[in-house]
């Protein structure tokens, strides 16, 4: 009897110890998603960086490229390659020769421009850094921009509430023309009780609309749930819509768990406690 297939994930992100994002998150989302996750960190935090002070950091941009050549010594290869938050300019040229050291087996690359938010950009971010990103978008197959980080990539103006739905519409087919087929924008303040996260397939020339009734509270790490569930949907074989939906469902559930928990924000979600509805929908 054939074993079931377990689709493989290179997760290129950091590893934040305490506060639920990146790699804490991705992990136990695709696992129980039945994907099998495999970190390349691009640094180690004792925490994220946001309400947090004085905190530990390890850089592993030197190491990244030992780990990655390590596996292509061993023949291991990926059925996608996922991509977050990125802290220098090095590190994404790290990320471009990643991808092209493991391209022979047409992996799906799933880039998250982690870049900034609430119109504005990360202190991290050079203005350098915006355009490589914009060439690392341009080797994806998906990209996951939220609406800042849509507007940065784009050059254009931030606004509190979006009015016109066309123009999101030609937004994302902006950003389809960086490279990327399938474009995914989130956290969209289209009206004031509502936000939206709409996709766009180039290929079928169409676009998806999900919206969510608008939560008083901002978590780390929901950019990388959204992104995670999403992957996840489309590795075991989803449609995007479906994918899009209960991605945005986990989200939602996740956020109104926490919020009813009173819980401090820079813990992030109490992702602990939503995640047996995940596992069940697997």
């Amino acid at each position: 009897m054939m074993k079931p297939f377990v689709p493989r994930v290179a997760a290129v992100q950091d590893i934040s110890c305490f506060g639920r994002c990146s790699l804490t998150v991705i992990m136990p989302i695709l696992s129980c998603m039945g994907i099998q996750v495999c970190p390349l960190p691009t640094a180690v935090l004792s925490t994220h960086l946001g309400g947090f002070t004085d905190l530990a950091f390890c850089d592993f941009t030197v190491r990244m490229p030992d780990f990655f050549h390590h596996w292509k010594r061993e023949g291991i290869t990926f059925d996608c390659i996922y991509s977050g938050f990125l802290a220098s300019e090095e590190q994404i040229e790290v990320v471009h020769h990643f991808i092209d050291e493991f391209s022979s087996n047409a992996p799906l690359i799933l880039v998250d421009p982690v870049m900034g938010d609430e119109g504005k950009l990360y202190s991290t971010y050079t203005p350098k850094m915006q355009e490589q990103m914009k060439t690392l978008v341009g080797k994806a197959d998906i990209i996951t921009p939220n609406y800042t980080e849509a507007c940065f990539l784009l050059g254009e103006p931030y606004q509190e509430n979006v009015c016109e739905m066309h123009t999101i519409k030609e937004w994302l087919m902006g950003l389809s023309d960086l490279g990327p087929s399938i474009v995914v924008m989130t956290g969209i303040p289209f009206e004031k009780e509502k936000i939206f996260n709409i996709g766009y397939d180039r290929s079928k020339g169409a676009f998806w609309e999900i919206s969510k009734d608008y939560i008083e509270a901002r978590y780390p790490g929901t950019g990388d749930i959204f992104a995670s569930v999403l992957v996840g949907g489309l590795l075991k074989g989803e449609s995007l819509p479906t994918s899009m939906k209960r991605a945005a469902d986990f989200v939602e559930l996740a956020i109104k768990a926490t919020v009813n928990a009173v819980t401090p924000t820079r813990e992030g979600v109490l992702l602990e406690s939503v995640l047996p509805w995940l596992c069940r929908e697997f």
